[in-house]
């Protein structure tokens, strides 16, 4: 018992090593002299060490939760670390078999979904800082889609792109490619900080008050090459707005930083800051908040990891459902958060009231369409409409060239999933339209068609309750022909709660659900209406519950018509929904034999 108690230290050991063994030793041999606290089968502490299934003073954990009470995909990550799976993928790319059990979870870690039985093989999502594509990347990813995905590629709501339909034996191949691209889908799935969004205008947009390209790319780089920014409670979303005409959205990031000017006369030295907005999470109904606190440009990336660190030690790893960050702050309030934020800087956060700060102009409603004047003398950008994000390879490729013949070989995504070409010469304008629309594409601003968002639905997403992508064009198509809008909106299809879509920031949301038809089971539709993002924030209402999708086209035309004819002088939609209630509004549309 003794040898146990007090075994031989090895003499190739270090001194330090040494050190570290007898005091280990000697504090194992003086755990008798002290009261013993565990925990029964039950869950209840006891003193008692024979009616105890754990040891609290041995018991390992994670950031102090007990690995017994970890949730299962915590436990997946305690038992392999999800970056340490690379052999794994190898394997079953060498088989040509889909991984099973935890390494389903952990190659998310590398960006590859299992999405069965939605669709057979992986989905691919990379990470693409502030949606910016040379031209070169953007053909190689085609390349990949032709070789080795379905033959086709999706925009997301992050200004990012996802591939689908590899074969397991192709998953090296891609992950090799998008390496030698310069690209990476490190981190792009689980609980990990996904793709870093920012004003797709960036460094060419007359009101920017920040050209934020450099931080958004900072940040990225900083998350690939830091592996203790990994394995997070839940995942987490970062976004860098520095005041362009077009929104990102950062309002529903985790963490979004807000480019704004300081005048004289106030506390802080005049100049460019950014104030942060936490916790926004609009699937729970919830946008950033204004912390009250402003940095420096400089100090962004260190304040951003501070509070990601906050998170990664005292996020919950027990409920997944309470694991985001929004679920901390409700619990342990903004003050703890950013008191805790702080002793993980070197210099003092700043607060300042919002009203002593030059704020961003407003956003142009659309403005990822059409052709826009750049700050740059006799140059453009052209936003163009890409239907519910799909492209296919030789669009990609065409696209590549025309920025290189025409701009300067770069492309720029936005989380309205569409793509701007920036750089374009006023003579060269007409002939990048004519050639936009010879592959299939379009830049003319349609008042329906061009808000028209959608996640991937259920014949890519084993969640999903419909088939948004397709039901989106076939809605698009059915209003744009009935209904002649004078004004902007912004339709978004999410395929089930997980809302990747952001139904609730729509004019018109629509979240999928299967709804009885007799004996039947049919897709449709829960409708939201007033969403909103920016300045014009706020969160949709239900108005209508479980419509099937073929009783949702005529009722949206009616409601669009209803609109028309019934609101003020200039009234945008958002503003005649957000100014009658629900009730109200079901009366209004003469709808409420479908509502329920």
């Amino acid at each position: 018992m003794s040898e146990l108690q007090n075994p031989p230290i090895d003499q190739t050991f270090s001194v330090e090593q040494k050190e570290y063994l007898a005091g280990f030793f000697t504090g194992m041999n003086l755990r008798g002299d002290h009261p013993f606290v565990g925990r029964t089968s039950q869950g209840q502490y006891t003193s008692d060490p024979n009616s105890a299934t754990v040891d609290l003073a041995r018991a390992e954990t994670v950031y102090g939760t007990p690995i017994e009470d970890l949730s299962k995909e915590e436990k997946i990550k305690y038992e392999l670390n999800g970056l340490d799976c690379y052999e794994q993928i190898i394997a079953c790319s060498q088989k040509n078999e889909m991984p099973q059990g935890g390494d389903i979870f952990r190659f998310k870690f590398y960006g590859l979904f299992n999405v069965s039985p939605a669709q057979d093989g992986f989905m691919l999502r990379c990470r693409i800082p502030a949606g910016i594509l040379e031209a070169d990347q953007l053909v190689g990813l085609a390349e990949m889609a032709e070789d080795w995905a379905g033959g086709y590629a999706d925009v997301t709501t992050r200004a990012n792109i996802q591939l689908r339909q590899i074969e397991p034996r192709y998953a090296v191949d891609v992950l090799e490619k998008l390496n030698y691209l310069g690209l990476s889908s490190r981190g792009a799935g689980a609980d990990n900080l996904r793709n870093i969004t920012a004003s797709p205008t960036a460094g060419f947009d007359k009101q920017e008050i920040y050209d934020v390209r450099a931080l958004a790319k900072a940040m990225n780089h900083l998350i690939l090459n830091t592996r203790d920014l990994y394995g997070l409670p839940r995942k987490f979303n970062i976004s860098f707005d520095g005041g362009g005409a077009i929104s990102v959205c950062a309002d529903t990031n985790d963490i979004g930083f807000y480019a704004v000017k300081v005048g004289e006369g106030k506390e802080l030295e005049p100049g460019v800051y950014f104030r942060v907005r936490l916790a926004g999470i609009t699937g729970h109904k919830q946008f950033a908040k204004d912390s009250g606190i402003l940095v420096k440009p400089d100090q962004c990336l260190a304040v951003a990891v501070a509070m990601i660190r906050v998170f990664i030690e005292n996020g919950d790893r027990t409920n997944r459902k309470k694991a985001r960050l929004k679920y901390l702050i409700d619990n342990k309030g903004v003050d703890w958060f950013l008191e805790e934020t702080g002793k993980n800087l070197d210099f003092p956060l700043v607060r300042l009231a919002l009203s002593d700060c030059e704020q961003r102009r407003a956003i142009t409603r659309h403005g990822h369409l059409g052709t826009h004047s750049q700050s740059q003398d006799d140059l453009n950008y052209i936003g163009v409409a890409v239907p519910v994000g799909r492209l296919l390879p030789e669009q990609m490729k065409g696209l590549a060239d025309l920025s290189r013949t025409y701009g300067r070989g770069e492309i720029r995504l936005t989380v309205w999933q569409n793509l701007l070409i920036p750089h374009v010469r006023d003579e060269d304008l007409d002939a990048v339209k004519t050639a936009l629309v010879k592959m299939g594409l379009d830049s003319e601003n349609d008042s329906i068609q061009g808000g028209l968002v959608a996640c991937t639905g259920n014949t890519g997403c084993k969640f999903a309750a419909s088939n948004t992508k397709g039901q989106a064009i076939q809605l698009g198509d059915y209003l744009s022909e009935n209904v002649q809008l004078d004004q902007p909106i912004n339709i978004h299809l999410t395929g089930c709660p997980h809302s990747c879509a952001q139904h609730y920031v729509g004019d018109i949301g629509l979240q999928a659900v299967k709804v009885k038809a007799g004996e039947e089971s049919v897709e449709g539709y829960h409708i939201v209406l007033g969403g909103g993002v920016d300045h014009e924030q706020g969160v949709a209402k239900e108005v209508f519950r479980s419509v099937p999708f073929d009783e949702v086209k005529p009722m949206l035309k009616r409601v669009l018509e209803v609109y028309l004819e019934n609101r003020k002088p200039g009234e945008s939609f958002i503003t005649f929904n957000r100014r009658h209630s629900v009730e109200s509004l079901q009366e209004i549309y003469d709808m409420q034999a479908i509502a329920s």
